[in-house]
């Protein structure tokens, strides 16, 4: 009997589309399962307009495939100077309610998305801005940063989610004075309020942040799923009932062939312990 012949090679599919973007905003792929998503109105200091806010709601309710984690940054000086004036135009009360559910939903789905995300400050992060950056999961702040929140100067109330972010981070006196005030935070004093994690010098945050997102897309997929959907829950439940959430979270967590493999390398000593780690993030000591 003569041999069959080889089968050819099942075709591979297709790479999945990239996500269709405005020219606000840019997408690279950095490594194997980090994303960088990018601000580029550099000549308008990254101001928001409605398009570009719809978009990044469209990028994180349903991101690549292969993101684990998203940097978000910005092109130019400034993260983001807030919303656009450009289209700060006359509406109804209802026009202005619906707009500003807008702003929210699209930040929502960022914040309760499926891939955690670290911002990049630099420059403005003002009014929309801080309220973008409000709602990314870890943010990184270089020295040139300064927060913002001047709607109380234009006769105007924040409406893309400050109201109910900034608080958490700061607490809310500290959010009335920014208002009442006009008063504007340096990098440092942002920092040490809670409005940033990582405070670092010019031109570091990108490298830091790429750093951190790697780390966090090594992370099991269910813990930083657990992180992003569960924790949130829990801190706003009542005791009893967070930590029941918190049991049921920490049951289907283990239980995972990942979370399995990550424990018995660890108990055959193939996974680093924790190490002390000095004030830019670097390990002393030794990992192994």
């Amino acid at each position: 009997m003569s041999p069959s012949p080889t089968s050819p090679p099942s075709p591979q599919p297709p790479p999945p589309p990239a996500p269709d973007l405005p020219p606000t905003l840019g997408l690279e792929r950095h490594g194997e399962h980090v994303a960088v998503l990018t601000l580029r109105r550099p000549e308008k200091r990254n101001a928001l307009d409605d398009a570009t806010v719809r978009a990044i709601g469209a990028f994180f309710e349903e991101p690549p495939p292969w993101a684990r984690a998203v940097v978000l940054a910005a092109e130019g000086p400034h993260f983001s100077a807030g919303l656009d004036l450009a289209e700060l135009r006359s509406r109804d009360a209802v026009g202005g309610l619906h707009h500003s559910r807008m702003w929210h939903r699209a930040f929502d789905r960022l914040e309760r998305g499926s891939v955690p995300v670290v911002a990049v400050l630099t420059g403005a992060v003002v009014g929309g801005g801080l309220e973008l950056a409000a709602a990314a999961h870890i943010r990184v702040a270089e020295e040139s940063a300064f927060f913002a929140l001047p709607e109380g100067r234009h006769g105007l109330f924040v409406g893309g989610g400050a109201s109910v972010r900034v608080p958490r981070l700061i607490g809310a006196h500290r959010m009335a004075d920014l208002m009442l005030t006009g008063r504007t935070l340096s990098a440092e004093e942002g920092a040490a309020l809670g409005l940033a994690h990582y405070l670092v010098g010019a031109g570091q945050g990108p490298a830091r942040a790429l750093e951190l997102a790697e780390r966090i897309a090594g992370n099991s997929p269910v813990t930083n799923y657990a992180v992003l959907q569960a924790l949130p829950r829990i801190a706003e439940a009542s005791p009893d009932t967070g930590l029941f959430l918190e049991s049921l979270m920490a049951g289907v967590a283990q239980s995972g062939a990942d979370a399995k493999e990550r424990m018995t390398a660890f108990l055959e000593g193939r996974a680093g312990k924790v190490a002390r780690t000095d004030t830019a993030g670097s390990t002393e000591g030794d990992p192994s």
